[in-house]
């Protein structure tokens, strides 16, 4: 056992109040006690990160002593801790960096410090950025990218350095320990040697708290960049081009984590070019990160347009080679079959590839719901994913056993989460944007956590002591009644507000894409588009009814799905209603388990998602008292601009399904505000 020695730290003085524009997101600094650290003697950046953070947090006993100890134990898992109200050991210096966290964490959220051990259910818990080398960020609604910038690319400067050092402590707090620094539609550029240099500058300031750099890589670099006739992953030139890259790489990252992959998607090239399959262009480069004990993340969003139904590619595709991945390669499946939809059912990917390891990837950027504007809580949709039953292995076998080696033996294990990051100071666009990355990291570390708790937990970090101490908020009877209860109630409904008013009875991709998928647009279809890129490809209302007919007689699609599940969602009757419009293209008076017809029913939940916007703004407006100004109007702004555009949403909506329905909008359904033609015209509007 390492010698063990006493480190006391002066702790800085209490914060005084002021304005807060949520830069510094649920890690406010709060009013500190002296605190007696003995660790081991071993200098490490990540140790010295986790002794500042119980300098300025330390919120137990004044003058108590805590002890971070290094050893191996049985019980503890990855970077998993053992946590006590005076020590936390662990057999990574990671791992004591989180349970440091935690221990804070519970401080101050009133929680109490019990001991017991915590392991992460992943092994690898990522975030995915879509920067793009000129510092734009693709889906991004908070700025340009906190990594790259168009002018002065290559220069690191001390702000670039304190925001990526911010930025990792963020991810740290979490449990999050791996960051992909660049789009997945990847420029070939990101390998060259001016570039790596500033992987290199990030990799050095996220080091320290225990988070490693990847990069997504375009498979035809080596034709691209590299200047090879040809990018086959089975030629002998290619397999060299790939083996000398990652050596470069890793003389000057000896950390790096490893590549994520996007191919024969979308335009993206890839193995299917030269007549091979995902394994083959898979294994090729994991075989080049092997000797250095790096990861291959290849993602399993594949489509084309020749396809009759996009929701079954990706299974058809990558099924058949389950087993015939290498053990570094990890197979990542967004949580539906389509695209991160306001809600789809699991990708029947989980729990379908036994022999290969399979990460779910979900989007903390808001692409389908309604970007840095709308309120949108989306914990309650992972929860919802991975709680989900696949029934591949027997009843519990649910998406979150199916991925973390509960059900099925993994090599590695994963979750992704495309990032909502960037240079707005409060870093995510919107102030309740910052709860989706928190409980990205805090369901990728345990994946049985329920959003109520992440909720209170991210409340309590971020508004506790906005007008006054934060540690007098938690326990005030008040504070937990007037602004806790109904804030929290008002996060864990907004997503399915969303749903209501955008997208409901498993309604799909009938977004607007004039304007990067905000707003309504079941209408858009402009000249020679490929047709799964276009609304009506999805919805496929005419004057028999609306949905699309996933069923045996339909696409099928419900046959990827587990006994007894295909089953139930093949009959409309024991469909589930949120999936009815997913899986079965049904007439406008189909009665439902309401009793609705589903065009009553239909106009009840777009009717709905209006009433509960308009009830977020009213609860809003009335906690004022316990949130600071800045915040306040900031929230408030954005709450009105949502109301409004749940409005749109619903008469849009209605008003165009209605040409097909031919039914009148009940009288117990808001009339509407605007005429189709107006939000037609607003929608076809040239955007500055």
């Amino acid at each position: 056992m390492r010698k063990l020695t006493p480190i006391l730290f002066l702790l800085s003085a209490p914060v005084g109040l002021h304005a807060e524009d949520g830069h510094q997101l649920w890690l406010r600094q709060q009013k500190a006690v002296p605190v007696t650290v003995v660790a081991a003697a071993k200098n490490s950046a990540v140790l010295a990160s986790a002794r500042q953070e119980l300098q300025q947090g330390w919120q137990g006993n004044s003058g108590a002593t805590f002890t971070l100890t290094l050893k191996k134990d049985k019980a503890i898992k990855y970077d998993g801790y053992r946590i006590s109200p005076n020590g936390v050991q662990a057999s990574t210096e990671a791992g004591l960096l989180y349970g440091v966290f935690e221990l804070l964490r519970r401080q101050q959220t009133g929680q109490t410090a019990q001991a017991g051990v915590s392991n992460p259910s992943y092994e690898y818990r990522l975030l995915n950025h879509w920067d793009n080398p000129d510092g734009s960020v693709e889906r991004g609604y908070a700025g340009q990218s906190i990594f790259w910038r168009k002018d002065s690319s290559f220069v690191t400067t001390n702000r670039d350095k304190t925001r990526w050092r911010e930025y990792a402590r963020a991810n740290a707090s979490v449990g999050i320990n791996g960051a992909v620094i660049n789009n997945v539609n990847a420029s070939p550029l990101i390998l060259s040697a001016e570039y790596l240099a500033r992987v290199k500058a990030v990799a050095d300031e996220l080091r320290p708290y225990g988070v490693k750099t990847y990069l997504a890589v375009k498979f035809s670099s080596p034709a691209l960049l590299g200047g090879l006739k040809t990018s086959d992953p089975l030629d002998p030139a290619v397999v060299k081009w790939w083996q000398s890259k990652a050596k470069e790489i890793y003389q000057q990252i000896p950390d790096f984590g490893g590549f994520l992959v996007k191919a024969s998607s979308e335009g993206q090239p890839g193995p299917q070019d030269y007549g091979r399959t995902h394994a083959d262009g898979a294994n090729m480069l994991a075989d080049a990160l092997k000797p250095y004990h790096g990861l291959v993340m290849w993602r399993a969003f594949v489509y084309s347009p020749t396809d009759k139904d996009r929701a079954k590619q990706a299974y058809n595709e990558f099924v058949p080679l389950d087993g015939k991945f290498r053990d570094n390669v990890i197979v990542q499946v967004k949580n539906g079959p389509v695209d991160f939809q306001p809600r789809e059912p699991f990708s029947p990917l989980f729990g379908a590839m036994k022999k290969t390891s399979v990460m779910p990837e979900f989007q903390i950027t808001q692409e389908y719901l309604g970007h840095s504007i709308d309120l949108a809580f989306l914990s309650t949709m992972w929860e919802e994913c991975l709680q989900s039953d696949t029934n591949q292995a027997g009843p519990g076998s649910t998406v979150a056993r199916c991925t973390d080696g509960s059900v099925y033996p993994q090599t590695h294990t994963a979750m992704a989460g495309v990032a909502n990051t960037g240079l707005d100071r409060n870093c995510t666009g919107h102030d309740f944007a910052q709860a989706n990355w928190y409980a990205f990291g805090r369901l990728a570390w345990n994946n049985q956590l329920k959003s109520a708790q992440i909720a209170d937990e991210w409340l309590k970090l971020t508004f506790a002591g906005a007008t006054g101490s934060a540690a007098s908020a938690t326990t005030s009877p008040d504070w937990n009644t007037n602004f806790l209860a109904p804030v929290k109630q008002l996060m864990l409904d907004s997503r399915e507000a969303v749903v209501n008013y955008s997208m409901p009875l498993g309604l799909h991709h009938i977004m607007s894409a004039t304007r990067g998928h905000y707003g309504p647009g079941p209408w858009w279809a402009p000249p020679k588009m490929r047709a799964d890129w276009t609304p009506g490809y999805y919805h496929q209302a005419n004057e028999n009814g609306v949905g699309f007919d996933r069923t045996k007689a339909g696409s099928d699609a419900v046959s990827q799905y587990h006994e007894p599940l295909a089953s139930q969602l093949n009959n409309p009757n024991t469909c589930p209603d949120e999936y009815l419009l997913w899986f079965h293209h049904l007439p406008w008076d189909f009665k439902m388990k309401s009793g609705n017809t589903l065009w009553n029913e239909l106009c009840a939940h777009y009717d709905k998602g209006v009433q509960q916007a308009r009830q977020f703004q009213r609860t809003w407006d009335q906690v004022q008292p316990y949130v600071d100004a800045e915040r306040f109007a900031a929230v408030q702004n954005k709450l009105r601009s949502q109301s409004g555009n749940a409005v749109q949403w619903k008469d849009a909506c209605l008003l165009y399904f209605q040409q097909f329905s031919h039914l009148p909008i009940p009288a117990t359904v808001e009339p509407p505000m605007h005429t189709l033609e107006a939000v037609i015209a607003d929608d076809m509007r040239p955007r500055r």
